[in-house]
């Protein structure tokens, strides 16, 4: 049975007869032309790693976006540099990258998951239980807990469902979209706006936040995985979307949660930074008892 909610395909033509459209510097990663998906930042294409004989995601960053911050340009470099560091079954993996000086563009290899985003599985698959959704949520919580206490702690900043992934046939779920992470200090805090605004905590538009923001972020999540509806849809512009965000109005969608536990744990998680919970104080609350914890968790 097929699993694909990705957008590439394994049935019209084969591997070794379609042509790469470019290749690394290594020559050991094809890209397809086909693209998988595109964002203000970059665009990710399907392509082929021909050492481990698997598909892989080409994830290219237009450098002329930066074209007059050299520093802003060596900060994503080396950001992403770190990031091929990661080790965690919750994390996307990133297999390599490099700086293509030629066609000025950034570009990092990561791996691929069968099923697509969790935004698009959630819509294509309308019946799961409260218990599945628990499932998945642990293991996002597990990838950032990874994430925060890394040294140094690494902040997503733009956690939402259509940046965590799942292999659908075993229930793994992974956080990718890491390449605009923020690498911060020992103080854990980061000094710059970037996200996307249904998503965004209100400290973040203050530029004075913490990895707590992802925590906040990862609520609005669960709220979508219940709900099957973006928050502050009710707004039609970020303007809007910000002004309720930062008078501390809470997403209409809210509303449509009839489950008091669910919707008490998604309060903890958008609750105020100083009250805010940590994804280990997350794991541990009750709202997860009974949920097994095992290989695939």
């Amino acid at each position: 049975m097929p699993a694909m909610e990705y957008s590439f395909s394994t049935s019209d033509h084969s591997s070794n007869t379609e042509p790469f459209i470019e290749l690394d510097p290594t020559g050991r990663y094809g890209r397809y032309h086909e693209l998988l998906g595109s964002g203000a930042v970059k665009k990710v294409y399907r392509a082929f790693d021909q050492e481990e004989g698997i598909e892989v995601a080409w994830n290219q960053v237009k450098l002329r976006n930066f074209i007059d911050d050299e520093f802003m340009i060596k900060r994503l470099y080396s950001e992403i540099s770190l990031l091929t560091t990661l080790n965690n079954k919750h994390i996307i993996t990133l297999y390599g990258e490099w700086r293509d000086t030629q066609r000025n563009t950034l570009n990092f290899i990561t791996e691929v998951c069968t099923s697509g985003n969790l935004r698009d599985y959630r819509r294509k698959h309308r019946h799961i239980s409260m218990q599945a959704i628990k499932k998945w949520c642990v293991q996002i919580l597990k990838g950032l807990n990874y994430l925060h206490t890394h040294e140094p702690c690494i902040i997503h900043r733009d956690l939402n469902c259509s940046n965590i992934f799942i292999n659908g046939n075993i229930g793994q779920v992974k956080i990718g979209d890491l390449g605009m992470a923020a690498i911060v200090g020992t103080d854990h805090i980061a000094h710059s706006i970037l996200g996307t605004p249904e998503f965004m905590a209100p400290e973040l538009y203050d530029e004075d936040y913490t990895e707590l923001v992802d925590i906040y972020s990862f609520g609005l999540c669960l709220l979508e995985m219940v709900t099957l509806e973006l928050p502050y849809s009710e707004c039609n512009n970020v303007a809007r979307i910000y002004k309720k965000v930062t008078s501390g109005l809470r997403p209409e969608a809210m509303n449509k949660v009839k489950d008091v536990e669910v919707k008490t744990f998604i309060e903890k998680c958008l609750a105020q930074p100083r009250a805010r919970p940590s994804a280990a104080d997350l794991l541990k609350d009750p709202f997860f008892d009974g949920i097994s914890d095992d290989d695939e968790i």
